[in-house]
């Protein structure tokens, strides 16, 4: 089983090795000390588990957890942490297990085994009700942190979503209706295979042929609108 430690204090990541240790099938293969660097380690060597602290500095372990969920293959996480009330959240990021620090040696057993039950009958869902505050771009071993509020649009092709965003254009592996579903309340949908930030919306207007489009206060050219998505966006424009 191959292990990525996550936790901003390097004595915890010591005690965790530690006991990692006693188990002969167990390779730990990239420690991390924040929520970045836990999701780079886990695109560079596509761990079984993820040892994940919540409180770290940046990008804490429920938000690196949520991103997470949409790895493949997805890396089962269990939360290590010196405060007990973050249990709720944890389980809501769809978390395998919850120690509190210092970790027993029984309980990361304990954790263990159920790591192996859960790559055994492996549940894709992303679970839990909490939103994430960056999408996340794999880029050949290595990723791209892209804020939410710096994302004009989303659109679809083929198996993969374009985001266009402030910093230039990227790629991502989650689909459009599971975007809208989670960001619902920022994005607005101009076309089937596509998403617009509300606060990018200027106006719509009808071109030559009559077609409506999307004018976006950073968008280099007007997107197509289809004309199931017209009157609500109209009423959205009205409401701004």
């Amino acid at each position: 089983m191959k292990v990525v430690i996550a936790d901003d204090e390097p004595l915890a990541r010591e005690r965790l090795r530690s006991l990692l240790a006693a188990h002969a099938d167990i390779e730990v293969v990239a420690e991390a000390g924040d929520g970045r660097g836990a999701l780079e380690a886990c695109a560079g060597h596509e761990p079984d588990l993820v040892l994940l602290d919540i409180a770290m500095p940046g990008i804490d372990g429920l938000e690196a957890a949520r991103h997470l969920a949409a790895f493949e293959p997805r890396p089962a996480v269990v939360f290590c942490t010196a405060y007990d009330e973050h249990a709720l959240s944890a389980f809501e990021a769809a978390a395998v297990d919850y120690l509190v620090k210092p970790v027993r040696a029984e309980r990361l057993q304990a954790a263990l085994d159920r790591v192996r039950t859960f790559a055994a009958g492996l549940d894709r869902s992303r679970g839990g009700d909490a939103r994430r505050q960056h999408l996340c771009a794999r880029l050949r071993g290595s990723l791209r942190l892209i804020p939410i509020e710096d994302v004009h649009y989303l659109q679809a092709e083929e198996k993969y979503v374009v985001v266009h965003h402030a910093r230039g254009e990227d790629l991502i592996e989650e689909s459009l209706k599971s975007l809208e579903e989670e960001f619902g309340d920022r994005f607005l949908r101009i076309h089937r295979n596509c998403l617009v930030a509300r606060h990018e919306l200027v106006e719509l207007r009808r071109d030559p042929e009559g077609h409506v489009q999307a004018i976006l206060r950073h968008g280099s050219q007007p997107l197509e609108v289809s004309r199931r998505c017209v009157a609500p966006l109209r009423e959205a424009l009205r409401l701004f």
